[in-house]
C-alpha cells in the first residue's frame, strides 16, 4: 500500500467543513465505544450498523458520507480487538483498555464520498459536509492510477494546514545492485549509529537543538488567558514548533536508512524493547530523541522493497562479548572503550556491532524485511 500525501489549498469555509468532519468521526468513535461498553457480544459489524442508527438520530452525523462513518467505527473496534488481543496474550502491565478520544485529527473516506479530477490536481467531496472541491498542492502523480486502486482518501489536519492522504494499493519494488557489504548495526546515544565497519553517524539531537526555543514557545502559552484568541496562536506557534522537529527526525531517518539499505546486501540490528528503555528517567528524552524506532522501521520498509535480507537478532551481551574471542568483558554504560585481555581495544558500539553481525549469520534467518516494525 503506497500514500501519497498533499497539502490542502482551500478557503476558511471548506476548512471549517472538514473540522466539522473531523467532530463527526471522533463523536461517531466515541459513541461506537460507548455501545460497546453498555453492551455485551457487540462485534465488528454491530458497530457498523450502529453508524447507520446514529445517522437517523443526529443530523450532523447523516451529513458524513455512510462509508467514513464506517471507517469511524471501524477506528473503536481496532482498539477493542487490541485490548482483546492484549488480554488473550497475557501481556504484562496495562492491557490498552479502549479511551474516548478528544483530540481526533482526520476523517477517513473509502471509496465514495469523493471524486478526483482527471488532472491529478482537485478533488471534490460530495457528501453533506459541505467541503466541496479543493487544490492540492503537491509534487506526486496520483492521477496515474486507476481509480480502482485508490482505497482510502484521508483528510488531516495538522498544526500548519489540512492534508489529504491517498492509499493506493499498489507494489513498489526497486530492483538491487549486489553490493557484497553486509553490515551489523548498533544504535546509540554518542553516535546514532556505529556499524560493524567502524563507521559512525552523528546523532543529529533534533529537540534538544530546538529545546530553547520550544521552552519559549511554552512560557508564552502559559502566560496568556484560557480559551481567548492569544492563547490559541500561541498553542499553533508551539505545535509548528514541534512539528519541524517531527519532520526533521523523519527525513533522517528516512534518508539514512535509504542509505543503509543500497549500499549492503545484508543489514541486522538488535530487536530493542524501546517503549522499556524509556522507563530509565536520566535517558528517556535522549531515546526519545534519537527516535530509533523510526529508523529501524525504515531500514525494514527499505529493505522488503530491495528484496535483501533484515535480521533482528536478540540484543542479549552484545556490549560485553569480545568479537574476536567471545569472552565476557562486563563494563557499564559510562565505559564506552571494550579491551578484552586477548588484546583487542576498539570502541564498544564497534564491538556490540560486530556481536550483532556474528549473531545474524550464526543463525541465519532471515527475516521478512518491513513485515514488522522493531
Amino acid at each position: 500500500m503506497l500514500v501519497f500525501e498533499y497539502k490542502i489549498d482551500g478557503n476558511q469555509q471548506q476548512y471549517a467543513a472538514i473540522d466539522e468532519a473531523i467532530r463527526t468521526t471522533q463523536f461517531i468513535r466515541n459513541k461506537c465505544l460507548r455501545l460497546w461498553m453498555d453492551e455485551r457480544s457487540i462485534s465488528q459489524n454491530d458497530l457498523r450498523k450502529y453508524c447507520a442508527v446514529l445517522a437517523q438520530d443526529f443530523s450532523f452525523a447523516s451529513r458524513l458520507n455512510s462509508q467514513a462513518r464506517q471507517s469511524a467505527a471501524d477506528r473503536a473496534w481496532h482498539a477493542i480487538a487490541r485490548f482483546y488481543d492484549n488480554c488473550k496474550q497475557h501481556t504484562p502491565g496495562k492491557k490498552g483498555y479502549p479511551k474516548f478520544v478528544h483530540t481526533h485529527r482526520s476523517v477517513e473516506y473509502k471509496t465514495s464520498g469523493w471524486k478526483l479530477d482527471a488532472d491529478g490536481r482537485h478533488i471534490l467531496f460530495t457528501d453533506g459536509c459541505g467541503i466541496g472541491r479543493v487544490r492540492l498542492v503537491g509534487t506526486r502523480t496520483i492521477e496515474t492510477f486507476p481509480l480502482k486502486q485508490i482505497k482510502r482518501v484521508r483528510l488531516i489536519k495538522r498544526a500548519d494546514g489540512f492534508y489529504v492522504q491517498f492509499c493506493v494499493r499498489a507494489e513498489r519494488v526497486i530492483e538491487h545492485i549486489p553490493t557484497g557489504n553486509i553490515v551489523g548495526i548498533d544504535v546509540g546515544l554518542n553516535a546514532y549509529t556505529t556499524d560493524s565497519h567502524g563507521k559512525t553517524m552523528n546523532n543529529p539531537r533534533y529537540l534538544r537543538k530546538a529545546e530553547k526555543r520550544l521552552k519559549h514557545l511554552h512560557r508564552r502559552l502559559s502566560r496568556t488567558q484560557k480559551q481567548s484568541r492569544n492563547r490559541m496562536k500561541a498553542r499553533k506557534r508551539l505545535a509548528k514548533a514541534h512539528l519541524k522537529v517531527q519532520r526533521q527526525r523523519e527525513d533522517f531517518a528516512r534518508k539514512q536508512a535509504n542509505a543503509f539499505v543500497t549500499s549492503h546486501d545484508l543489514i541486522a540490528f538488535e530487536h530493542l524493547k524501546i517503549a522499556n528503555m524509556v522507563k530509565n528517567r536520566h535517558l528517556a528524552k535522549s531515546i526519545n530523541d534519537a527516535a530509533w524506532g523510526g529508523f529501524l522501521a525504515w531500514i525494514c520498509y527499505y529493505g522488503a522493497m530491495h528484496a535483501i535480507p533484515i535480521i533482528k537478532v536478540a540484543p542479549h551481551f552484545t556490549s560485553q562479548k569480545c568479537s574476536r574471542c567471545g569472552t565476557m568483558v562486563k563494563k557499564s554504560l559510562s565505559v564506552r572503550t571494550h579491551i578484552c585481555s586477548c588484546g583487542l581495544i576498539m570502541d564498544r558500539d564497534e564491538n556490540a556491532a560486530r556481536n550483532i553481525l556474528q549473531k545474524a549469520l550464526e543463525n541465519g534467518t532471515a527475516g521478512q524485511a518491513g513485515t514488522t516494525t522493531p
